[in-house]
C-alpha cells in the first residue's frame, strides 16, 4: 500500500521559510509534489508532520497558518482516497500514478480546467476583457490550490470560505476578495447551467460586496503641477505624465481605450471610439493640448494615435499591459515627487476630472454623460441622451481651467 507524507525542505538561508512538498512513497518508489506553500522552521514540527503555532505568533500570520493546516489536511485526506480507489481495484499502481490522480481530477471534471475551458472560449467570441478577468481569478485561486486543480462537486462553502481565510492572510484587501469571489462564483454558475454539478451555494458565506474605497481625485492645482514638472531629463517619466495629461485631457479616459485609440478614430475635429469596458460610443472635441502630446511622439509606422502599442508583429495587449505597468510606475514616482496622500496613476486622471468639473457646478447628469458612465451605477439621474456640444464645453471649460 501507498503512503503519503507532507515534508519540509529548509532554506539554504537560515532565517527565510523553508518549502513544503507531498512525497508519496510505494514499492520503495518515491515522487515529490510541491505544494506551492512556506513555513518557517519554527512553524513545522518534524515529528508530527504538521504546522504548529509559535509564541507570540501575529495574528494575520496565525490566520494563515490556520488556513494552510486546514489545506494540508484536506489535501492530505484527498491522497488517502485516491490509494485507497487504487488498493480496491486489486491492480498494480505506482507512485507516479497516485500522483497523476491527485493532480488530475477524474473524468476531467476540475473546476480549475472548466474555468480555463470558459476563458478559452471568450477569447474565441471576442470577449478578451472577461477572459482576461477570469485569468486573473483562477491564477489566484490555483496559488490557494497550489496548482491543484479539485472536482466540481468538491466546490463547497468550506473550500471557499478557506480560501477567502487564504486571501485575508495574504493580505488581500477586502475589495480584491471580492472581486475573486464574484468571478469564481461566475464561473460556477457556469458550470451549474451546464448541470456538471449541482448548486451548493458555496459562496453564501463569502463576502462579495464592494466597499467604500479611498477617494482617488486631486486637485485643479495638483493637476497644473502635474503639467507643469519639467520631466526633459528623464522622458519615460515625461510620457507617463503625457499620458495622464492625455487621459485628463479626454474626460477621464481609461488606458486600455487609449491603447488602442486609433488615427481614422480622429475625424474633422471629433476623437471617437468605444469603451472596452462598456461598449459604449464616446465623442470628444478635439482641443489643442491634445494635439500637442501627439505631435510630440513619431506613430507613423503603426494605426494607433499613441505610441504604446508600437510593434505591429507582437502580441497587442501584452504591449498594453507592461506600458500600463510602466506608466503607472513612473506616475507613482511622480507622486511620491509632489507629495500626494494618494498613489497616482492614470485612474487618479479620470476621478480628477470628475471632481473638478463638479466643482465647476458642471451638472451631474452632463459629468456622468461624458464620462460614458452608467447612469444606474453613478448617477440617479435617468437621460436618454445629452447635447454633445454641453459636454464639448464642458471639457473645455476644464481645460481652460489650467
Amino acid at each position: 500500500m501507498a503512503t503519503m507524507k507532507v515534508k519540509f525542505r529548509a532554506s539554504s538561508i537560515p532565517t527565510k521559510e523553508g518549502s513544503l512538498f507531498y512525497q508519496v512513497i510505494h514499492n520503495r518508489m518515491a515522487r515529490q509534489v510541491n505544494t506551492g506553500y512556506k513555513v518557517y522552521p519554527r512553524e513545522w514540527d518534524a515529528d508530527h508532520a504538521e504546522i504548529i503555532f509559535p509564541p507570540s505568533v501575529a495574528d494575520s500570520r496565525s490566520s494563515y497558518l490556520a488556513s494552510l493546516k486546514e489545506i494540508l489536511y484536506e489535501n492530505a485526506k484527498r491522497f488517502r482516497n485516491i490509494i485507497a480507489h487504487l488498493d480496491r481495484t486489486g491492480e498494480e499502481y505506482t507512485a507516479e500514478e497516485v500522483v497523476k490522480c491527485y493532480l488530475t481530477p477524474s473524468d476531467s471534471k476540475g473546476f480549475i480546467s472548466f474555468a480555463c475551458g470558459i476563458i478559452r472560449q471568450l477569447g474565441q467570441i471576442g470577449k478578451p476583457l472577461t477572459a482576461e478577468r477570469y485569468t486573473t481569478v483562477i491564477n489566484s485561486f490555483r496559488r490557494f490550490r497550489s496548482e491543484n486543480d479539485i472536482p466540481l462537486e468538491e466546490v463547497d462553502s468550506d473550500l471557499i470560505v478557506r480560501y477567502e481565510n487564504f486571501l485575508k492572510a495574504t493580505g488581500v484587501c477586502p475589495n480584491t476578495t471580492s472581486y475573486y469571489m464574484r468571478g469564481l462564483r461566475a464561473i460556477y454558475n457556469r458550470a451549474v447551467e451546464k448541470e456538471l454539478t449541482m448548486q451548493r451555494s458555496p459562496f453564501k458565506h463569502v463576502y462579495t460586496g464592494i466597499d467604500k474605497t479611498v477617494k482617488r481625485a486631486v486637485s485643479l492645482n495638483i493637476i497644473r503641477q502635474i503639467r507643469d514638472l519639467d520631466l526633459t531629463l528623464s522622458p519615460t517619466t515625461d510620457f507617463a505624465r503625457d499620458i495622464f495629461m492625455f487621459s485628463f485631457y479626454t474626460r477621464g479616459m481609461s488606458f486600455i481605450d487609449m491603447a488602442f485609440l486609433k488615427k481614422k478614430d480622429l475625424r474633422s475635429g471629433i476623437l471617437s471610439y468605444r469603451r472596452q469596458k462598456t461598449g459604449q460610443q464616446l465623442s470628444i472635441k478635439w482641443e489643442k493640448p491634445m494635439q500637442e502630446i501627439i505631435d510630440k511622439y513619431d506613430t507613423g509606422d503603426t494605426p494607433y494615435l499613441l505610441p504604446i502599442i508600437r510593434n505591429m508583429d507582437a502580441d497587442a495587449r501584452r504591449q498594453y499591459k507592461n506600458a500600463s505597468h510602466l506608466v503607472n510606475d513612473k506616475l507613482r514616482k511622480v507622486g511620491e515627487q509632489l507629495g500626494l496622500a494618494i498613489p497616482l496613476t492614470t485612474y487618479v486622471a479620470r476621478h480628477g476630472w470628475a471632481s473638478i468639473a463638479r466643482s465647476k457646478n458642471i451638472p451631474l447628469a452632463i459629468i456622468s454623460e461624458a464620462m460614458g458612465h452608467d447612469s444606474e451605477k453613478t448617477t440617479r439621474i435617468y437621460l436618454a441622451s445629452l447635447d454633445t456640444s454641453a459636454i464639448d464645453k464642458a471639457n473645455r471649460q476644464i481645460i481652460n481651467a489650467l
